[in-house]
């Protein structure tokens, strides 16, 4: 391979991971079925742990997506006029610390108030807080939601060779000029989605995902976090 074809190949695989992010302003335009699934097969050569493969996958479009928004839109709904609900939406895994700690939480903070600023939602702003996490159920209306599960006898690590497979599918997504929201959001409702999609008994919900072309025009996607230098997180030893 000649230098010229080595750089192109280095420069598009970077484009594809630095352009990706958490799009929360979608098209109606549709995704072709073919689309969806050479992006899926590609990112299958995500490494796991002795090749256990650990990821389900379940594509919800047209009406199989817009039911599954209804239904989960209407507990969201129902959940905040009665907090007392919450014990019948719980996370099958703790996604989140119990107890925030900084730095952690400081970035927590900066991520949440900087998207709030933008659209103009100030603290204490309840109504419209509910209705922008609400966005979360409506997959940023994306006309694709994919839903991923695995098997609950699996490990910790198996988590660890998901968050690859998801990667990869983010960054496939890119190369063919779609964008992508993962969402542990709707980890809460998995008693209301995992039945919709027809996963068996013994799988868990790991995340969901909104996937379609975004809206460039959209003020909300103009919203990009920020990254800690590479300096700050990396230890050479020599």
């Amino acid at each position: 391979m000649n230098a010229a074809i080595s750089e192109a190949r280095a420069n598009a695989v970077d484009e594809a991971i630095e352009s990706r992010q958490s799009m929360r302003e979608f098209l109606p335009k549709p995704v072709a079925k073919e689309t969806i699934a050479h992006i899926l097969e590609v990112a299958s050569r995500a490494p796991s742990g002795t090749n256990t493969q650990p990821w389900k996958t379940y594509v919800l479009q047209g009406a199989s997506r817009d039911a599954l928004v209804d239904k989960v839109v209407a507990a969201h709904d129902a959940l905040r006029a009665d907090p007392s609900l919450a014990s019948q939406y719980r996370e099958e895994y703790d996604y989140y610390p119990e107890k925030w700690v900084s730095p952690y939480i400081d970035r927590r903070r900066e991520n949440g108030w900087g998207l709030y600023g933008l659209l103009g939602i100030t603290k204490g702003d309840k109504d419209k807080m509910h209705a922008q996490h609400q966005r979360n159920y409506r997959f940023f209306d994306a006309p694709v939601g994919l839903m991923f599960t695995m098997d609950k006898v699996m490990g910790r690590g198996s988590l660890v060779d998901y968050g690859m497979f998801l990667q990869n599918i983010m960054v496939a997504a890119r190369g063919h000029g779609l964008h992508t929201c993962p969402q542990a959001a709707w980890n809460g409702f998995a008693s209301i989605i995992l039945p919709h999609i027809g996963a068996g008994p013994d799988e868990m919900l790991v995340c969901g995902m909104a996937l379609g072309y975004a809206d460039e025009t959209a003020h909300v996607n103009t919203f990009r976090t920020p990254r800690v230098p590479a300096a700050e997180f990396t230890t050479w030893l020599d």
